[in-house]
């Protein structure tokens, strides 16, 4: 049979005999990503920044230019259209791309034999090249130490489970990492001239052949590599392709469930979208916005993405309350999740990670000249994996600001800088203060910031100079953090674009001195 499909469709060949293992062609390791050249062991005592979220596998880059009709991708997970023009699909399942406009692709779904089943419109996160190393089950691209520890040892995988990733700290590379035991091992995968190798002793011409060797080979203290991590199913950006541009959508398509959180400006729920897809709606206490500028800003916001930043689906504006539609978080807000049994557990290097979290998507937002105007472990959720989103970010103005105006004890002022209180100037660099007090927060696994002070204590020994005392677990290096983010004059801070590489990049020996 695969001799026969060979003839009759050749641009499947190479698909057919790795999906089917009758041949086997060097050709699927063309598309390999080289790693970094910088010759320095990873084993599990170094640290990984956590991001990126919920990308279980690394998928193609949405803006790629157009493919040809002889790419073939194929279905890593199902997918259930949303919309009429989207399709359905299984795994496993082929396509030829047609065109591709952000997270959302054209495509034509077809059989082994190239006959086109369908056309329509999929989640481009879903698919992989065919005769990619990205179609391979172990495969997870872009993921850090930290979302490989919780893939590995998820109860799903036995002994030996494991997957091959790109770390996202820098210089690293590839990395494969391993359960063994009751913890997970990594080792840098180093490249040159073309080959590749874990020990300098066996050299392979691609991931594939790596992989394939440890199978039946030890790796260290590991006996051999098993089964493929399981992997997690993505999560799509939009509601549907069809909510893209229409970030507004009547009351009735959502169904209001139990109440997750209430705050000052909103009493948070999930919900669900038609019946299928559950979401966070926030409604919102304010009935007196200015309409124009809450539009405006959501159209903004609307096109914002960043693996740590909490997606906005769509805004309910027809009548009051408003509600604000954006993803589920299973695990809640920041603080919360610190102070419960999970999180009063985490070890020092993940709270670490936590903070690189936040950093990245302030980087982000650094970027995009956008302020975020109220920082804080509370405005922060947490997703499987202990992914952390910030949440809240850049309806601050809108929203918040006219309510502390006319309440003014509800401002957060241990949170705010000293401009942003006395002046009500904010900027990335008060965003910054506020980061030096999440960061507090989380060393301190939720504690209150600037335990026996009042608010206007707090300003009052601010200005005389006053920073609070380091955690108690807290090593110099990460106060000094902190500390930075507490200077008195915005200009004399950090961008976070710094803040990020800080945290991005510590070690073990780092947080043990």
């Amino acid at each position: 049979m695969g001799d026969s499909l060979r003839k009759t469709c050749p641009c499947l060949e190479t698909l057919w005999d790795r999906l089917f293992g009758e041949k086997k062609y060097p050709g699927w390791a063309s598309n390999v990503n080289a790693v970094s050249k910088n010759d320095f062991s990873v084993d599990s005592s170094q640290n990984e920044r956590q991001s990126t979220p919920s990308k279980a596998l690394q998928p193609p880059d949405p803006k790629e230019p157009q493919t040809t009709e002889s790419s073939i991708y194929m279905a890593l997970w199902g997918f259930e259209a949303r919309a009429n023009e989207e399709l359905t699909f299984q795994t496993g399942d082929l396509f030829n791309v047609i065109s591709r406009s952000g997270d959302w692709w054209t495509a034509r779904k077809i059989d082994k034999n190239g006959r086109i089943l369908a056309t329509g419109i999929v989640p481009y996160n879903y698919l992989a090249r065919g005769e990619s190393v990205h179609a391979q089950p172990w495969y997870f691209g872009k993921l850090n130490r930290f979302e490989a520890i919780s893939h590995l040892m998820s109860s799903e995988n036995r002994e030996g489970a494991f997957l091959v990733r790109v770390s996202e700290k820098d210089n690293v590379g590839h990395v494969l990492s391993v359960k063994d035991g009751r913890q997970a091992k990594h080792f840098k995968v180093y490249e040159k001239d073309g080959r590749y190798h874990v020990e300098p002793t066996q050299t392979f011409s691609s991931l594939i052949d790596l992989v394939e060797f440890y199978m039946t080979h030890s790796l260290g203290t590991v006996e051999h590599l098993g089964q493929a991590c399981t992997r997690k199913e993505p999560v799509p950006q939009d509601l549907s392709h069809s909510t893209v541009d229409e970030w507004e959508l009547p009351k009735d398509e959502f169904t209001v469930c139990e109440q997750l959180g209430s705050g000052y400006f909103a009493d948070v729920h999930r919900g669900i979208w038609k019946n299928r897809i559950n979401v966070a709606i926030k409604i919102l206490k304010n009935d007196s916005l200015n309409d124009r500028e809450f539009q405006g800003e959501v159209q903004i916001l609307k096109k914002m993405r960043h693996r740590h930043l909490i997606a906005l689906f769509a805004v309910c504006t027809s009548s009051t309350p408003y509600f604000i539609i954006t993803e589920l978080m299973q695990n809640g807000n920041l603080l919360n999740f610190l102070r419960s049994p999970d999180g009063s557990n985490l070890d020092l290097m993940s709270l670490v990670d936590m903070g690189a979290q936040v950093a990245d998507g302030m980087a982000y937002l650094e970027e995009q000249n956008s302020i975020h105007r109220d920082l804080a472990a509370r405005n922060v959720l947490v997703g499987d994996n202990y992914i952390c989103k910030v949440a809240d970010f850049g309806l601050a103005r809108v929203i918040k600001e006219p309510f502390y105006v006319s309440e003014d004890k509800k401002i957060p002022y241990k949170w705010s800088s000293p401009e942003a209180i006395s002046h009500g100037r904010f900027s990335n660099k008060s965003d910054v203060w506020s980061f030096g007090v999440l960061l507090w927060e989380i060393l301190t696994y939720g504690g209150i910031p600037y335990p026996g002070f009042n608010n206007m204590e707090v300003y009052q020994q601010i200005n005389k100079g006053y920073r609070m005392p380091a955690p108690e677990i807290c090593p110099d290096f990460l106060y000094k953090i902190m500390l930075a983010c507490w200077r008195y004059s915005p200009s004399d801070r950090p961008e976070f674009k710094e803040l990020r590489h800080e945290l991005e990049n510590v070690s073990r020996y780092e947080l043990d001195k």
